[in-house]
């Protein structure tokens, strides 16, 4: 077992009402009055008020936590709800770092709450990071993930990572200047990030609302391992959750000698690229906006309105006159031969990643005249069909 010293020192006192609030953690032996007291003096900060982020803040609280930064941007949806349990009905249309701060000092008040009500840039990352003890990362995409952990490297902070994807959940610690030679980062485990297109997001591909709980949970049960010093932390090992067979198993991570070291951060954003280049390439002079889409339509035209979502999309809702061709069906090479061949081929999905890549592999294809719906059906019901069910 490789305990890590523990990451912050104990605070001077805990008062009576923080014996009485804490009782439960004083009375076990490995944490004692002396872990509680360093989880008093901890600056932990959780990057995005989501599904992850929302029950590892509420759990961080109620275990007495002293700091608490939040970095979050966004405002409450009503699709958020199924699974970011920090905020509820009466908060959609809120900033979510409000709404999660109120949540967090009704389950304690005393936790001092910090909120970063900002988008994480390199510009502003590593003095962010300086300021706290351990950091969360709650993110659910990869420019943000890689971000945050060259910030983390350079401001010799460790983090608690965590990712979720429909029944699935991964979670390690990753500390670039951890002692006694267990240094590693995210760049060992993931040293690029995946083509764009292949791993959807939560967004596009869905999570199992549940399945926030179970992988916020570890997350928080590695960050008061490292503040206090108890029990073997994820560095080193990456643990991976199934919902749907009930296992976890954890995969040893070694330093990769091969990963070059941290010195400066990038655009991440072109890093990860949200579109391949031939999606790109493909995409150029061949968008329309749901506008010009409506006009085609109307025109007279040939065009075949072709959906590249999945079936279950399709049933909560779809542009009229449309044909589901899904993306899987296309790449498996089948669905090519369903695609008409004497009209002017309009793809969409969701919000335009798809079908931008689905549009690449028709115009190699030889459907050069083909197009894709900047946006998808969201921006299509945004600007046309206000009353559309959106999911």
């Amino acid at each position: 077992m490789t305990s890590l010293p523990p990451l912050v020192e104990p605070a001077a006192e805990l008062t009576r009402e923080e014996v009485a609030r804490y009782s439960r953690h004083l009375i076990i032996p490995d944490m004692g009055v002396e872990g509680q007291k360093r989880l008093k003096n901890a600056k932990v900060l959780v990057i995005g008020a989501g599904g992850l982020g929302s029950p590892t803040l509420l759990y961080l609280a109620a275990a007495g936590v002293g700091t608490i930064g939040i970095v979050e941007f966004d405002v409450v949806d009503e699709s958020n709800l199924q699974r970011q349990i920090i905020h509820g009905q009466s908060d959609i249309g809120r900033p979510k770092a409000q709404s999660a701060r109120d949540s967090v000092l009704e389950v304690n008040p005393l936790v001092n709450v910090v909120l970063h009500e900002l988008r994480l840039e390199p510009e502003n990352a590593v003095e962010l990071f300086a300021q706290y003890d351990l950091i969360l990362d709650g993110t659910d995409n990869f420019a943000t993930r890689y971000l945050v952990n060259d910030a983390a490297v350079l401001a010799g902070k460790p983090y608690v990572w965590g990712s979720i994807y429909r029944f699935e959940g991964q979670v390690s610690v990753f500390w670039e200047d951890a002692p006694d030679g267990l240094g590693l980062n995210y760049r060992d485990l993931y040293p690029e990030p995946p083509p764009p297109g292949m791993v959807p997001s939560c967004a596009e591909g869905g999570v199992l609302g549940i399945l926030c709980a179970s992988i916020a949970s570890v997350m928080g049960t590695e960050a008061i391992k490292l503040l206090t010093g108890i029990g073997d932390p994820l560095l080193g090992r990456l643990m991976v959750y199934d919902a749907l067979d009930m296992t976890y198993r954890t995969i040893k991570i070694r330093k990769d000698p091969s990963t070059p070291k941290i010195t400066e951060l990038i655009d991440y954003e072109a890093f990860c690229g949200v579109v391949s280049d031939d999606a790109a390439q493909a995409s150029a002079g061949a968008t329309v906006t749901p506008k010009e889409l409506r006009e085609l339509l109307e025109s007279g035209k040939p065009v075949a309105l072709i959906d590249v979502r999945e079936p279950v999309e399709w049933e909560i809702n779809h542009i009229e006159g449309a044909k589901l061709i899904p993306k899987s069906v296309i790449e498996a090479g089948e669905g090519l031969a369903t695609v008409p061949q004497d009209k002017t081929a309009v793809l969409y999905c969701k919000t335009g990643v798809r079908s931008a890549e689905m549009l690449a592999v028709l115009k190699k294809a030889g459907f050069s005249d083909a197009l894709h719906l900047q946006g998808g059906i969201v921006a299509w019901a945004k600007q046309l069909e206000p009353d559309m069910v959106m999911y």
